[in-house]
């Protein structure tokens, strides 16, 4: 399945939450060298209960809006 983020990096608390269609996502983790991006992965992961191999940024790399790819 593909969801919408709207990652929140550098935050105080580290949380998932639902806002319709769209997930926001605050991780600890600055935007730099990608630990944002990895702190993500790993949040949503253990939102879904997979592992982290089967949670792929599809696109947004470099964008607070990402697009992921959540397989079963």
């Amino acid at each position: 399945m593909k969801i919408r983020v709207k990652v929140t990096p550098s935050s105080k608390t580290e949380e998932v939450t639902r806002e319709g269609d769209c997930f926001m996502v605050k991780v600890k983790e600055p935007p730099k060298e990608g630990k944002a991006n990895k702190a993500v992965v790993k949040l949503l992961a253990e939102y879904f209960g997979v592992s982290r191999r089967q949670v792929v940024i599809s696109s947004g790399f470099k964008s607070r809006n990402k697009v992921i790819e959540v397989s079963n």
